[in-house]
């Protein structure tokens, strides 16, 4: 029985093979777990589907396509069967942890580690069973070494017999910068770049070099915003369970506003434009190794209750691993809250085929001039980032204008005036 890497979703066209669980030429039963794949994305585990002998034909680190063989399941000592079937796939969550990238597979009685952890400590003379791990079921991770760079040795002279040739006086030609290679600080350590990072780095240049992203910028008063959430957050968390957030009043106004100017809730497919007549917003959130973008599914008809109850379930799972693929595809526009980590101004980078994302940041009490007079507001910096190529300036501009208003005015949005 020949197991393949299973289709994992339609945005994902490869996978990197992380640890393997079973060692080559194992003995494996039906539903035993052969091995983990990693995308940018998601975590897959793949079982074995009939018991048999393991034959791996891959390695930790390598990267295979959808429907790549990882190995077969010989059943008995009989030869490979004739049917060939894709292994079971446990549910796939998203997870963001380091790729294994050290070859060969770990002994059966080995603690839980990073395939790239050994070779790694070993370059930095560290001894991986006295550091405790941070992963799942304790496993060693490559951010739990706290690595110490040690000192480079000179390497020994060759020892050669003096030449009694006498030697002429040569003056060096100058050396230009990019012919010698910048040698490491001391202080600092180098860590080879993990395939996921990797992976997440193209998608992230992917998205500034197949866009014309530009950014604009507002501020809005936030105080009968925070006035309004005070006067009623004790009775909504009592009826409803959950606490009053600011991202509730945030995903309205922007779907209030993303009704006036389709293109922000648009998308280029080729040369035509598509028009979204629904409104999945996508949500940041932290995850343990990052921040992951869950979707709110037609968000438009959902209550303020609903929404924060989804955003408050959508970061505990985050925190554990535990969101579906399909609940983080897809999405016609995204709001990224960096206030919550102290930002109070950034340029939030497009998720394509998105056209727009909205940049919440910290509220800060900051004078500013009402009626002619100096007054101290609670102020947010606002941000919209959107591809020029499908949003003009004018409604850019014009669409982060109207959710200023709605939000320094949110009676209008809960009477839907």
């Amino acid at each position: 029985m020949e197991i393949k890497v299973p289709e994992i979703g339609e945005s994902i066209v490869e996978a990197i093979v992380g640890q393997w669980q079973k060692k080559n030429g194992d003995q494996v039963a039906i539903d035993d777990l052969l091995v983990e794949l990693e995308t940018d994305k998601i975590n897959i585990e793949i079982l074995a589907e009939s018991a048999g002998t393991l034959e791996i034909l891959v390695t930790e680190g390598d990267t295979v396509a959808i429907g790549a063989p990882l190995g077969r399941i010989n059943e008995g000592a009989a030869a490979m069967p004739q049917e060939k079937v894709v292994a079971k796939v446990a549910k796939p969550s998203v997870v963001s942890s380091p790729v294994a990238t050290a070859k060969g597979s770990p002994p059966a009685d080995a603690r839980p580690i990073n395939p790239a952890v050994p070779k790694i400590a070993a370059e930095k003379g560290l001894d991986p069973d006295q550091i405790v791990g941070s992963g799942r079921d304790g496993r060693l991770l490559v951010d739990d070494l706290k690595i110490t760079p040690q000192p480079e040795r000179p390497s020994p002279l060759p020892q050669t017999a003096p030449d009694p040739r006498p030697v002429a006086t040569v003056v060096p030609a100058p050396i230009t910068k990019s012919a010698t290679k910048t040698k490491d600080d001391p202080r600092s350590r180098r860590v080879a770049m993990s395939p996921i990072r990797k992976k997440i780095a193209e998608h992230l240049l992917a998205a500034r070099q197949q866009t014309a992203m530009l950014t604009t910028f507002n501020e809005v008063n936030m105080k009968r915003l925070l006035d309004l959430r005070t006067t009623h957050k004790e009775s909504f968390t009592k009826k409803h369970g959950v606490k009053l957030g600011l991202m509730s009043f945030f995903v309205k106004a922007s779907i209030e506003a993303l009704k006036e100017f389709e293109a922000v809730n648009g998308r280029i497919d080729g040369n035509d434009i598509v028009y979204q007549d629904f409104y999945d917003i996508g949500i940041a959130v932290g995850g343990k190794r990052g921040l992951v973008v869950p979707i709110l599914r037609d968000a438009n008809n959902m209550s303020f209750a609903e929404i924060e109850t989804q955003i408050r379930d959508f970061g505990e799972r985050a925190g554990t691993g535990k969101l579906a693929l399909e609940e983080i595809q897809g999405g016609t526009f995204t709001i990224s809250n960096g206030g919550v980590y102290g930002s109070l101004l950034s340029t939030p980078i497009l998720n394509p085929p998105q056209s727009a994302v909205l940049g919440m940041h910290a509220t800060q009490d900051r004078p500013v001039v009402i009626n002619g007079e100096i007054v101290i507001r609670p102020m947010m910096n606002l941000a919209l980032s959107y591809d020029h190529r499908i949003i003009d300036g004018r409604e850019a501009v014009s669409f982060l204008k109207r959710i200023k208003a709605l939000l320094e005015d949110p009676e209008e949005m809960l009477l839907e005036m």
